[in-house]
């Protein structure tokens, strides 16, 4: 074969999996949630492999052994003042998740505090949230602090990201293999791999986090809790991970002062949503 016709073969190749990337393994173009005051409106690519309910039905089953295995160990809802106390916070947000979708003020939420030195908090898929003793005991957030977080973590639940993110893992999957077998190169796949990171990984993770706490801070706002608490609490978290490893929260987050950059607009911009709801108690 000439290198005019190597050539050609390759872009042929290249296009094949284009195409299969661009048609997401089977995915559809979603909004999961209505765009709140703060706008997030991005169109969401889900895999018709990938139900919400099955998703859903996973998270479940995973969050019944982690539960399970924590209570166990005696690690589960020890100290009663503050499980009250997160589940208290966790309750005034909850009743705010119809703002960005209705279904989810229906969902079987759970709210339990493992006993824990990771500073971490996660919602689940379905609204199953849990939140480790290190964030309370080493961050020490206000009422309004907990709020930013659970709210973060609320909002990446009524977003589905994880889905989001198990359909772009799908798709990428596919589209090396279709590569792979096209070239017959391994070297190709290692080079895709690279380039699904640059294309996925890292921005729409990025994108995720942003998502979640510009959702976070309305959430908590409209809660009548202050949204300002939420730069509070990312500068904590970054004094926290100062000389020292970060804590697991920040793990996959945008750095601190990015972050911190991205907040202070978020809380400004839904400030009266606070002030109406401190006008109303």
């Amino acid at each position: 074969m000439t290198d005019g016709g190597k050539r050609r073969g390759a872009r042929s190749a290249l296009a094949s999996t284009l195409f299969v990337l661009a048609a997401l393994g089977g995915c559809a173009g979603v909004h999961t949630t209505q765009s709140g005051a703060v706008g997030v409106d991005r169109t969401q690519y889900m895999s018709s492999l990938v139900s919400s309910q099955d998703l859903q039905k996973e998270a479940d089953q995973q969050y019944a052994t982690i539960i399970s295995q924590a209570k166990a160990k005696n690690l589960l809802d020890v100290n009663a003042q503050q499980v009250a106390r997160v589940r208290a916070v966790a309750q005034r947000l909850i009743a705010q998740v119809g703002t960005f979708r209705p279904d989810a003020a229906s969902w079987n939420w759970e709210v339990h505090v493992i006993s824990s030195s990771e500073v971490n908090a996660w919602c689940m898929p379905g609204g199953k949230i849990a939140v480790y003793t290190g964030l309370l005991d080493q961050i020490k957030p206000t009422d309004a602090e907990l709020a930013a977080v659970l709210g973060h973590e609320i909002s990446h639940a009524l977003r589905e990201h994880a889905r989001e993110r198990v359909s772009q893992q799908m798709a990428t999957s596919v589209g090396l293999s279709v590569l792979s077998v096209v070239t017959g190169s391994t070297a190709v796949s290692d080079l895709g791999g690279k380039l699904s990171d640059v294309m996925f990984t890292l921005p729409n993770s990025r994108t995720h986090e942003a998502e979640a706490d510009r959702m976070g801070v309305e959430l908590a706002a409209r809660a009548g809790y202050d949204p300002n608490a939420a730069v509070s609490l990312w500068r904590k978290m970054g004094a926290a991970s100062a000389g020292n490893a970060p804590p697991e929260i920040l793990s996959t987050h945008p750095s601190a002062e990015s972050r911190i950059a991205d907040l202070q607009v978020a809380a400004q911009q839904v400030m009266p949503l606070y002030q109406q709801a401190q006008a109303g108690k």
